[in-house]
């Protein structure tokens, strides 16, 4: 069957279905082609908002009129304003209830989404993508495209760099892997370097379901929505903290103590944890990791396909292909998604009206972030300074935060952050 929307964008996570709002708020008939049956991908079991230098992204964001799912999240929050080792003025969103409410957004929005649509291939005019058809037998047709498929497996790459596959929430053997709109075009990737000798990195949490809890750790998760329980010496392994993903949360505490976020489930901040170990823990007795999501043994490998890409977010060599989330730098996490998905899908949009494209101030930590993970064609930083392959770049910690903070560009305050995207000249950008 034959589909024709303005913009097609490839990935239903936090930066597709971003990018897919800041395409309709441009004017374009948009679409999103999901491999899975839900939206959200890492999504589903993420859960944590506007801790440190998020809050600051997600206030730009509402600011340059971007931010619908940063309000939407707010609302569905569990908890707000907590803090945990190394993070503060926290939100968890339900991960539970987060999905449909997303999906909702998108179709008030007049989001078309495709669900079970793995993308396998694609139709070009030298560098110029005009379709791309889906596993079995779809053709959708566009002006411009958003290659929003994340970095994440497939099953083979996790076993040759991980501890192998873990049936996490990406659902690979159930769906297929991913298939990026980059490589089918031929155009490079690459791997994130930062882990000592060895490429990739593992999620950095999984999930236990809360009921098999005892009745004092489920009390008090619900109340204070954190726990932190010290681990006997034996159970320490700091060691792991070098393969997570998220390197904010590669803080010796995580490696002395279990800490625990209240998500819906019971979120582990560990990539992984032995069954028998957790279960040897006063209150975790019958402690059971939830399904098909990662545990016991390993964690989904992610940063494994990274894009060179200029300001705007379009990929070098392609005429018509923007990226956003992981796939534009060592870029980790939902907020980090979502902000560079927005511009992604704002400026897909409007290369398929033939306008010009649009650069974010880097006097934005937002615009400044997006310059700073770039990567050149040859995987060298991009900008001056930058740390290309080498590091994760976060809002929450690592290397980002750091500069983030140096720059002045962290503020806790809306309104000193909604006062400079004014100053900036972007106040209520993504709504023009």
């Amino acid at each position: 069957m034959k589909r024709y929307h303005e913009v097609v964008i490839v990935g239903g996570g936090w930066a597709g279905v971003s990018a897919a709002i800041a395409a309709r708020k441009a004017g374009c008939d948009t679409a999103i082609c999901e491999r899975t049956d839900m939206l959200l991908g890492a999504g589903l079991v993420g859960g944590i908002m506007r801790n440190n230098g998020r809050f600051t992204a997600a206030e730009e964001a509402i600011a340059m009129g971007c931010g619908d799912l940063f309000i939407l999240l707010d609302r569905i929050s569990r908890h707000k304003g907590i803090d945990f080792p190394g993070h503060f003025h926290a939100n968890l969103y339900d991960v539970f209830l987060v999905e449909p409410a997303v999906r909702r957004l998108l179709i008030e929005a007049g989001v078309h989404l495709y669900m079970g649509k793995r993308i396998t291939r694609l139709a070009s005019d030298g560098n110029r993508i005009s379709k791309v058809i889906s596993e079995d037998g779809d053709a959708f047709h566009s002006q411009a495209f958003v290659d929003a498929t994340g970095s994440s497996g497939p099953q083979g790459l996790c076993r040759r760099l991980g501890n192998g596959c873990a049936a996490c929430i990406q659902r690979c053997p159930a769906f297929g892997p991913r298939v990026s709109l980059a490589s089918l075009l031929g155009l490079d990737e690459f791997m994130s370097t930062r882990r000592k000798g060895a490429y990739g990195a593992m999620s950095g949490s999984c999930k236990v379901h809360k009921e098999t809890l005892s009745a004092h750790i489920r009390e008090e998760l619900d109340k204070a929505g954190v726990l932190v329980i010290p681990l006997p010496e034996k159970l320490r392994n700091p060691k792991k903290l070098d393969a997570k993903v998220c390197q904010q949360y590669a803080l010796p505490q995580y490696a002395e103590s279990l800490v625990l976020l209240d998500t819906g489930h019971a979120k582990l901040m560990s990539p992984y944890f032995p069954l028998e170990d957790l279960r040897s823990l006063e209150g975790f007795q019958d402690a059971r990791y939830a399904d098909p999501l990662a545990g016991g043994k390993g964690n989904s490998i992610r940063l494994t396909s990274v894009s060179p890409r200029d300001l705007t977010l379009k990929v070098l060599g392609a005429d018509n292909l923007f990226v956003g989330g992981e796939r534009i730098g060592v870029c980790v996490g939902h907020t980090e998604a979502i902000v560079t998905g927005a511009l992604a899908g704002r400026n897909a949009a409007l290369s398929a009206r033939g306008r010009a494209l649009t650069t974010l101030p880097t006097t934005l930590a937002i615009g400044d972030y997006i310059a700073q993970s770039a990567i050149d064609a040859t995987g060298r930083p991009a900008a001056p300074g930058g740390y290309g392959l080498a590091a994760s770049h976060t809002f929450a910690g690592s290397v980002y935060f750091e500069r983030m903070k140096a720059l002045g560009l962290y503020s806790p305050d809306p309104s000193t952050v909604a006062k400079r995207v004014k100053d900036s000249g972007a106040e209520a950008l993504f709504l023009s």
